[in-house]
């Protein structure tokens, strides 16, 4: 399979495709064959090496994935192959295939396309952990939220309202509010 490849630490115009074998998966694990895959602000880090994660040379980055399970493995009960999912994993999104462990996959919810799932898990969590358990938000409060053109900003604007909040987006310019 196809997979786009960190070999060192460095620059993202580094990382280059290359042929890696299909991985099979653990008792617990999903294989899943890539529709989208989201690039999140902590890959580049990672490609980097300026994450906190630092996983060990080569892999293959992408921890934000959505498309169809192909196996499973001898545990998992919960999917079948040709079940629609998406996932959080740490890294080898940017693959043809990638493994995702059962518990920290969800189906995609009816409608949704691979690509609005592939972006939804991260900036949503992100937003959600930071409004209601950092910044304990509440219904009448008023939340201001810089960077609201950017995909945590966009879903922070749409879970403080959800929560109740006056909410007052600011982006670096005009364009990026439309």
């Amino acid at each position: 399979m196809k997979a786009l490849v960190c070999e060192a630490y460095g620059p993202i115009d580094t990382l280059v495709v290359k042929d890696i074998p299909s991985p099979a998966p653990g008792p617990k694990q999903v294989l899943v064959k890539v529709e989208a895959a989201s690039v999140n602000f902590p890959d580049a880090l990672m490609v980097q090496g300026l994450y906190q994660v630092k996983p060990p040379l080569p892999f293959t980055p992408g921890a934000e994935i959505a498309g169809t399970v192909t196996a499973v493995g001898a545990e998992v009960k919960q999917y079948k192959a040709g079940d629609r999912v998406i996932a959080l994993i740490s890294t080898g999104g940017f693959a043809e295939e990638c493994l995702a462990d059962a518990a920290r996959s969800m189906p995609l919810p009816a409608g949704m396309d691979f690509d609005m799932g592939a972006a939804l898990l991260l900036t949503y969590c992100t937003s959600l952990h930071g409004l209601k358990d950092c910044g304990h938000l509440k219904a009448g409060e008023t939340l201001v939220v810089l960077g609201a053109a950017g995909g945590v900003g966009i879903s922070a604007i749409e879970i403080g309202k959800a929560m109740g909040a006056r909410v007052i987006a600011a982006a670096s310019s005009d364009d990026k509010l439309d």
